[in-house]
C-alpha cells in the first residue's frame, strides 16, 4: 500500500512536467498539492472531497470547473481560490484533474480481504455493557476536527469513552438493530465496526478507495458499502466485516456510475442505492426468499446482466428521468423522494411498481437526506431544508404538493424533529448567518425562535435524546462544542467542548426510527 500510494505521487509529478509544457511557469501538479490536497487527497483519489479524476468528473465540464476553482461552489466546503490564483493557473488545474493518472488502482475482494483486521472476533466479548448507562440513550459524536469520537451518556450527558476513528468520517454511523455495534466508514474507504456494551473496535476493512456511506440490514447480518471508487457496492457480513460480494456499479449500456447513497429499507428486507452518473435507483434485495417482495411486477425490472442474474442479492433497477443523488423514505418505506440535480423538481418513486408516480415542486437542491416527517392537519407531511435557496420546503405526503416555503436566514443543511416534541430544529449552515439556527413551531409551521448559540461560529445538527426532552446541538469549530438544550423551554442545560462535532447520533431514534431523524 506504501509503495502504491509513492508511486501515486511519482506520476502525479511526472504529469505535471507535461503540462507544464503548456506554460512552463505553471507546475499544475504543485498547485494542486498547495490548494487542493487537503480536501481530495494528495493521489487525487478523494478526502473529504471527491475524487477528481476524468471519470468521476464526467458530468461536470471544463469551463464549469474553472467556474468552481475560481468561485467555489454553493452547497458545500469548497472555498473560492480566484483571490489566491491567476486564470493562466486555474486553467492548468483543470487540465491537471481532467488529466488521467497513468496508473489506476485496484481495489477487488483481494486488496479488500488483505486489508481486514479482527481485534475481537464476534461473540467474543461479554454481551454485558461495561457502564451504567442506559444503552439505548447513548449517543455517537463524529469529532471531525481531531478525528476522534465520543460516546455520550445521555441522561447524564458526560462522555464515556473517547477514541480515535479512521481519517474524515462520514457523519452518519449506522447502528444493528439492537444497539449494540455503530458502524462508521471514513472517506478514504475504511469501515470500522464499534462495540457500544465493550467501548471497542472489533472488525475493520478498507472496502474501498474513495466512499460514499453505509447501510446495515435491518436484521444486522449485512452492511452494504457505496463507494465513489471504485464504482462499487461491497456487500460485508455484519459479525467480523468479512466481504460476500462485490456489485460492479454499471448501466445495461456498460456505463460505470459513483454511488449517490446507499440505505436500508427494513420492511422490504432491502437495501437502495441512488447512482451519480445512471438515472436508475438499485433495489438489492438480502432476504433469504426474494421473489415475494417483487411479486406481481417482475416484468418491471431487469437483474443485471452477468453479474445477479440467479442467486442471492438480485439487484433490481429502476429507471429515473434524471440522475438521483438523495433521497427520502416515507415511513413505511412505500415510496422514495428524490431530488433531482437539474435545479427544477423532485420526483416520488414508489417501490412497489418501481417507477416515478409524482413530480415535486422542490427547486435548488434540497436535502432530502435530512429530510423529517409528521402529522399536520390529518395529514402526514415532509420538511427538507435547501442546500442553496434561503426556505424550508413543506410537502404534502399525499397529493405531493409543496403546501408552504418556509424563509430562513440562509441555506440550511440539517433538520431535525421529535414526536414528543412541538419544534423542529433547523440550522443555517451558509452564509453569513451560519451561526443562527431556527426552530420551527410543527403546528403553525411558523418559525417561532432563532438561537445564536456561538455568534461568528457555524451552528447545525441537531439530534434529541430518546424521549424527547432534550435537543443536542453542534458548533462546527475546531474548539466546538456540544450544547444541550431543554427542548421544551429551548434554555441551554450544558456546554460540552469538543473538536469539531460533525454529528451525534441517538441509538434509541435510529433504531427505532424516528419521524424526526434521518434513517
Amino acid at each position: 500500500m506504501r509503495y502504491f500510494f509513492s508511486y501515486c505521487l511519482l506520476m502525479i509529478f511526472s504529469a505535471s512536467a507535461v503540462l507544464a509544457g503548456t506554460d512552463s511557469n505553471i507546475d499544475a501538479a504543485r498547485l494542486y498539492q498547495k490548494h487542493c490536497a487537503e480536501c481530495h487527497g494528495e493521489d487525487r483519489l478523494g478526502g473529504m472531497g471527491q475524487a477528481l479524476l476524468p471519470g468521476n468528473l464526467k458530468r461536470l465540464k471544463k469551463e464549469k470547473a474553472a467556474t468552481v476553482i475560481r468561485d467555489g461552489r454553493i452547497a458545500t466546503q469548497m472555498p473560492a481560490l480566484g483571490d489566491r490564483l491567476s486564470d493562466a493557473q486555474i486553467e492548468a488545474l483543470v487540465r491537471y484533474i481532467y488529466t488521467p493518472l497513468p496508473f489506476m488502482p485496484k481495489w477487488g475482494l483481494a486488496e479488500i480481504r488483505a486489508s481486514h483486521v479482527v481485534p475481537h472476533p464476534y461473540k467474543s466479548l461479554p454481551d454485558k455493557p461495561v457502564f451504567d448507562a442506559d444503552p439505548l440513550n447513548l449517543f455517537v459524536v463524529v469529532e471531525l476536527g481531531d478525528h476522534h469520537a465520543t460516546i455520550l451518556d445521555g441522561d447524564r450527558f458526560e462522555p464515556l469513552v473517547r477514541f480515535k476513528t479512521r481519517l474524515n468520517l462520514h457523519g452518519g454511523p449506522k447502528y444493528s438493530p439492537d444497539g449494540r455495534y455503530v458502524y462508521f466508514a471514513s472517506r478514504d474507504g475504511w469501515v470500522s465496526k464499534f462495540d457500544m456494551y465493550n467501548l471497542k473496535i472489533v472488525a475493520e476493512i478498507r472496502a474501498g478507495i474513495n466512499t460514499r456511506n453505509l447501510a446495515v440490514s435491518g436484521d444486522g447480518r449485512y452492511v452494504m458499502v457505496g463507494n465513489y471508487l471504485p464504482h462499487t457496492l461491497v456487500l460485508l457480513d455484519a459479525r467480523n466485516l468479512d466481504p460476500i460480494k462485490i456489485f460492479p456499479v454499471k448501466g445495461l449500456d456498460g456505463k460505470s456510475s459513483r454511488v449517490s447513497a446507499v440505505y436500508a429499507a427494513p420492511p422490504r428486507g432491502s437495501f437502495i442505492a441512488a447512482l451519480k452518473d445512471i438515472p436508475e435507483v438499485w433495489e438489492i434485495s438480502y432476504r433469504d426468499d426474494p421473489e415475494p417482495i417483487y411479486s406481481g411486477y417482475v416484468h418491471d425490472y431487469r437483474y443485471q446482466e452477468g453479474f445477479a442474474d440467479k442467486g442471492p442479492f438480485p439487484v433490481r433497477r429502476i429507471k429515473l428521468d434524471d440522475y438521483l443523488d438523495d433521497f427520502f423514505f416515507d415511513q413505511s418505506y412505500t415510496n422514495l423522494l428524490g431530488a433531482a440535480r437539474n435545479g427544477k423538481n423532485g420526483q416520488v418513486v414508489n417501490l412497489i411498481v418501481g417507477r416515478k408516480i409524482a413530480d415535486l415542486d422542490l427547486s435548488g437542491m434540497p436535502h432530502l437526506g435530512s429530510g423529517i416527517s409528521w402529522m399536520y392537519q390529518g395529514h402526514r407531511i415532509m420538511a427538507t431544508p435547501n442546500l442553496k435557496k434561503a426556505e424550508v420546503s413543506i410537502i404534502d405526503m399525499q397529493s405531493w404538493k409543496t403546501i408552504k416555503r418556509i424563509k430562513t436566514l440562509g441555506p440550511g443543511f440539517f433538520m431535525r424533529s421529535h414526536e414528543n416534541s412541538p419544534y423542529a430544529w433547523v440550522d443555517v449552515f451558509f452564509g453569513p448567518d451560519r451561526d443562527a439556527v431556527h426552530i420551527l413551531d410543527k403546528k403553525t409551521l411558523k418559525i417561532v425562535k432563532t438561537l445564536r448559540p456561538a455568534p461568528g461560529k457555524n451552528a447545525a445538527h441537531v439530534e434529541f435524546d430518546r424521549d424527547g426532552r432534550h435537543a443536542l446541538l453542534s458548533i462546527w469549530d475546531r474548539d466546538g462544542a456540544v450544547i444541550i438544550y431543554d427542548a421544551k423551554t429551548l434554555k441551554e442545560i450544558k456546554r460540552l467542548p469538543m473538536s469539531k462535532p460533525s454529528g451525534k447520533y441517538n441509538v434509541y431514534n435510529k433504531t427505532r426510527r424516528s419521524e424526526g431523524t434521518s434513517h
